[in-house]
């Protein structure tokens, strides 16, 4: 039907015998193209075909973890290929004559002990971090550490003592309640606790340094049968114990047992408060006494005189207040002797179960400036407040009393 005039038919007419070798030469040509046409298996196809034009590269070495599928290709950084850091500027030249200085900043560390209680008083435990969120001028903090902190403590016991107030009237009720609140306050202390007792009238009188004996401790107030003076400069004793406190190292207590009545100090009241808002560390536990002897009085007393009187008294007891609460302690004003022990259960356990927060303040100016602090209790993750069930199910309103605030110092090497 064809012509036949193909090489291989030309060839095949004129020597039927040489041209079988050829043919099958062709025909293997023709069968392995016909393979790879079809997808059969060869050596060739299953290799990923290059575009022309492009390099093939090498794959990377598998350092991932292996699979069904095959390893997953992590390229491994070789630190001989890795790029190096551009060189620093070159330093700046001194000029002739000026002095070489450099400025460094370095912020401290805040630390906020927080005291968490029931509206009965009861320490309440087991809340971690996550529950707290400390704010500087409403400014969130991050907190750095956390912890809580059991042991013992170092407090001082400031006494007043004294034989009659300005408006002249009998204080052996005041007495009284001084020596039978140090004497309870003596009751709770423990091997660890180091107190210190100080007694004023018209001023402040060391009567014992630091110390964990209780004997000690009592031979001092054994020592408070005859007032020497009237005055009560409250004032003017508490400034100087802050002063001393100010030496001493790590977290301090101030139980102040007294009528609250400043009579003579040469300190006024702005001037104790911000003596109390420039000492770190410090918390004041104040105890009013007199209070059965004030309602006497009031029972029968009429006039201007005792409402005078008695305005004096609801000043002190807001003086008194006022020092608890800036420093993150707690005022007491007792009615009967038979509370005194239970008030002073409840400082002991406040001092011995205190959360303390340490953080960085985001504002690094160390300007002198008085910063507010606000502790808040909520739910991890979120700025809901944290809801506190006892054991039965009831929900409490957890009281959270701190330090107000601190002063961010100066300080200058």
């Amino acid at each position: 039907m064809f012509a036949g005039n193909s090489l291989t038919t030309r060839v095949a007419h004129r020597n039927p015998i040489w041209w079988l070798p050829l043919m099958a030469l062709c025909l293997a040509l023709a069968s392995g193209e016909l393979i790879a046409q079809t997808g059969a298996p060869s050596q060739s196809s299953t290799s990923t075909q290059i575009p022309s034009g492009q390099k093939q590269q090498a794959p990377p070495e598998a350092g991932g973890p292996q699979s069904d599928t095959g390893p997953y290709a992590i390229p491994k950084v070789n630190p001989d290929k890795q790029q190096s850091k551009p060189a620093p500027p070159p330093a700046p030249k001194p000029t002739e004559g000026m002095p070489s200085y450099s400025i460094n900043v370095d912020v401290p560390l805040v630390s906020v002990d927080a005291l968490v209680l029931t509206k009965d008083g009861q320490f309440i435990p087991g809340l971690l971090k996550q529950h707290f969120r400390v704010l500087e001028d409403n400014v969130p903090q991050p907190i750095q550490s956390f912890g809580l902190t059991k042991g013992g403590f170092t407090a001082v016991l400031l006494v007043e003592f004294a034989s009659t107030p300005a408006f002249q009237v009998s204080r052996r009720q005041f007495l009284y309640d001084a020596l039978r609140a140090s004497y309870a306050f003596t009751d709770q202390l423990q091997k660890n606790d180091y107190v210190a007792v100080i007694q004023y009238d018209m001023k402040p009188s060391i009567l014992v340094d630091f110390t964990s004996d209780k004997q000690a401790i009592y031979g001092a107030l054994n020592t408070l049968r005859i007032p020497g003076f009237s005055e009560t400069n409250l004032f003017d004793a508490l400034y100087d114990t802050l002063d001393r406190l100010e030496r001493i190292e790590g977290r301090k207590e101030v139980i102040l047992i007294s009528s609250g009545l400043d009579t003579f100090s040469r300190i006024n009241y702005d001037k104790i408060l911000k003596k109390i808002k420039a000492t770190p560390n410090v918390t004041i536990y104040a105890i009013s006494t007199g209070f059965l002897w004030r309602t006497y009085m009031e029972s029968r007393s009429s006039g201007m005189g005792a409402s005078m009187r008695n305005l004096d008294f609801l000043q002190g007891d807001n003086q008194m207040s006022t020092f608890a609460k800036m420093t993150g302690g707690r005022w007491f004003n007792p009615r009967f002797e038979a509370e005194l022990p239970e008030d002073f259960r409840e400082i002991a356990s406040a001092v011995r179960n205190q959360y303390t927060i340490t953080y960085r303040p985001t504002n690094t100016k160390l300007d002198g400036s008085f910063r507010k602090l606000k502790v808040e209790l909520v739910q991890p993750g979120t700025d809901k407040p944290l809801i506190v069930k006892d054991q039965k199910g009831k929900e409490l309103k957890p009281l959270v009393l701190y330090r107000e605030g601190y002063t961010a110092k100066h300080e200058v090497e």
